[in-house]
């Protein structure tokens, strides 16, 4: 039963692709505005189909149907309900069907979102653009990737569970949609990206028609690698959140060129320029998640957050071969239409600085790809096995991370098209000052290091400067009587929150990593011993048997509180022995403990794992921040008008020849 319904609903979700493509290519190629708007209706067919696959899956899932092989090797009897529904992302097959879910759920949004203006041609194109996407992902579906295989011969009384690493934390339930929603969002501002290739419309009205598309991509993708730092943290027992691994790497390179696009997009829509760039931005960040998919789920890469290995490379190669000519050839095409009459002249305005951050995050985004890559490059040409660590990244990372820091405290400070010396002086020196004080606080305190002594102040310019204009944008709300509404939820007061949050990340980061203690413990019960300021103390060992697993947990305390419980499980039948830390967090610092050694007997001594990191808890408050930020910045107020050009009147002669610079809307 479950078999069939799911099978049918991958047929029919395939069926629903090709013939919107067929419809809606047949009226495009016609001009006839009623087969188009004719073909539109078939993106609920492709939506009920994966809705309808979806759903088997879960029955499946959830009445244990064993006849399923997907089903006998992610999921047993005693796994827990919410691992049991989350067993449907839990391997290759699964991650697909969740990737078409919520690729028809987006396409479904884009047919509403456009529903006014169902003959427009662009985006018509753009529709058809993601149904031919759509039809690649439920042809995996349908061969080498279908969740809905029987099994051959006797059915299996009992699955085998998921894997150990995927029933040990609730946010297994979390990260990974996250994670996909931020993937697959950007399929629809790179649809919208070769449609107006396809359709000649190279003005700003794509980048317009997507700037809120990208910004919910970006945001969920942002929340999917925080959430997946903080589930590492939290599972993987090592006390670090971000280790340079090939699937965070492969999460991150369609970031960095989703955050380049979202700045540069802001320079077209203003000034007419970075069409070119900007085009190869969305598909890079587009292609990228197709490359890392084949990162992940061909089984090329090993990697501690990779659970398949499958025949899927090819398929995923080609594709992302496909998407990256298919770009360059429409680009090509359209070269002479893409070129703009506005150059960026080389000078303190803030198109210049936006493209100076472009650079460093292309260059950043390069370095990460080559170190991820680079292991594949060397075994293709001769066989030999190496690998790149973070040693690799860290030395790259570091001054790119400084440097884009200063260029987002400036950039938005600066004026368009023309260098207002009286303005930029007025607007750095507020976070010029902090810096200053920056540095003094690190010489009083004697902080060393090159990275240190350049990261802390440039992260408080930054942070300065994005505070600096949301006073000013409160100064400028009052003084037009705009209202504390529109005010605090105003799109520039959410870019500027993000920038705020990344602030944050920057000093988290760089403080528990240059501050960060670790050591091991042997405690004996009802021992205690003090390390880099907090007391341990040891309580003893129990044993906790639940259905799904058998766990050895110690109790420990950590200056006087409630007891903590690291410990180490066998899940059912698995003979894998997965250890689970215990943290207790802190604004300050975090205490993270680990059982290394469970002791022999219960009046034996145990060995713990310890780690002091200052700052931790401020990534994921952090990350929680970016959220609300990105989602002001998408569905926010418009501000009533430029904010520099109030800002020039509050505080700038008027009868500056720079002031009466055009602005190109």
């Amino acid at each position: 039963m479950n078999a069939v319904l799911g099978q049918t609903g991958v047929l029919l979700g395939f069926v629903g692709a090709l013939a919107g493509i067929v419809i809606l290519g047949y009226g495009l190629v016609k001009h006839r505005p009623g087969i188009i708007r004719h073909g539109r209706s078939y993106s609920f067919v492709l939506l009920a189909g994966a809705i309808l696959a979806t759903f088997a899956m879960e029955r499946a899932l959830l009445t244990h149907d064993f006849s399923l092989a997907y089903v006998a090797s992610n999921n047993s009897r005693e796994t827990p309900l919410l691992f049991t529904i989350t067993g449907m992302w839990s391997a290759l097959q699964g991650s697909i069907l969740l990737w078409g879910l919520v690729l028809t759920l987006y396409i479904a949004g884009l047919v509403i979102r456009t529903r006014r203006r169902p003959s427009d041609e662009l985006p018509a194109w753009a529709l058809l653009i993601t149904n031919l996407v759509a039809a690649f992902f439920f042809a995996l579906m349908l061969g080498p990737a279908n969740p809905f295989v029987r099994i051959s011969g006797a059915i299996p009384a009992d699955g085998i569970g998921p894997n150990p690493l995927l029933q040990d934390h609730p946010l297994v339930a979390i990260h990974p949609p996250f994670l996909y929603l931020g993937f697959v969002g950007f399929t629809v501002p790179f649809a919208f990206a070769l449609a107006s290739l396809i359709t000649n419309r190279l003005e700003e009205d794509w980048v317009t028609e997507t700037r809120r598309w990208s910004l919910i991509a970006w945001g969920f993708l942002t929340v999917g690698i925080v959430l997946g730092a903080w589930w590492s943290y939290q599972v993987l027992g090592w006390g670090g959140y971000w280790g340079w691994d090939p699937v965070e790497n492969a999460a991150l390179l369609p970031w960095l060129a989703g955050t380049a696009y979202l700045h540069s997009s802001i320079a077209q829509q203003r000034r007419g320029i970075l069409r070119v760039w900007n085009i190869s931005l969305i598909v890079s960040a587009f292609s990228l998640t197709i490359l890392g998919t084949f990162f992940t789920r061909s089984g090329i890469l090993q990697s501690v957050h990779s659970f398949s290995d499958s025949s899927l490379g090819p398929y995923l190669l080609a594709f992302f071969f496909l998407v990256v000519g298919a770009a360059l050839i429409l680009i090509a095409w359209r070269g002479d239409g893409l070129r703009s009459s506005r150059v960026i002249v080389p000078s303190m305005s803030r198109e210049t600085a936006f493209l100076v951050n472009n650079i460093l995050f292309a260059v950043f985004a390069f370095v990460v790809l080559l170190g991820t890559t680079f292991p594949l490059l060397i075994q293709a040409i001769n066989g030999s096995q190496v690998t790149v660590g973070a040693p690799y990244f860290d030395s790259f990372i570091g001054p790119l991370g400084i440097a884009i820091l200063f260029f987002m405290g400036v950039a938005p400070l600066l004026p368009w098209q023309r260098t207002n010396r009286t303005l930029v002086q007025k607007r750095l020196l507020w976070p010029t000052i902090g810096a200053a004080v920056a540095v003094v606080v690190e010489i009083a305190t004697r902080v060393h290091g090159p990275g240190l002594i350049f990261a802390y102040p440039m992260a408080v310019f930054a942070g300065i400067a994005a505070l600096r204009q949301a006073v000013v944008h409160t100064i400028i709300s009052n003084r037009r009587k705009d209202g504390i509404f529109r005010f605090l939820f105003s799109r520039t007061n959410g870019g500027m929150l993000v920038h705020i949050a990344v602030v944050m990340i920057a000093l988290a980061l760089v403080s528990s990593t240059s501050y960060g203690q670790r050591g091991s413990l042997v405690l004996k019960p009802g021992q205690s011993i003090v390390f880099d300021g907090h007391r341990f103390t040891y309580h003893g060992i129990q044993t906790v048997v639940t259905p799904a697993k058998t766990s050895l947990q110690a109790l420990i305390s950590v200056d006087g509180s409630a007891s903590y419980t690291p410990e180490v499980s066998q899940f059912g039948n698995n003979s894998q022995v997965v250890g689970t830390p215990a943290v207790r967090p802190g604004l300050l610092d975090d205490v993270y403990l680990t059982l290394d050694l469970p002791p022999k007997n219960s009046s034996g001594p145990a060995t713990f794992g310890v780690v002091i990191q200052p700052l931790v808890s401020w990534i994921w408050i952090a990350g929680g921040l970016m959220a609300v930020g990105t989602a002001i910045a998408a569905f926010g107020t418009k501000d009533a008008s430029p904010l520099e050009s109030v800002e020039e009147e509050l505080w700038v002669k008027r009868d500056d020849p720079d002031l009466s610079a055009p602005v190109v809307r």
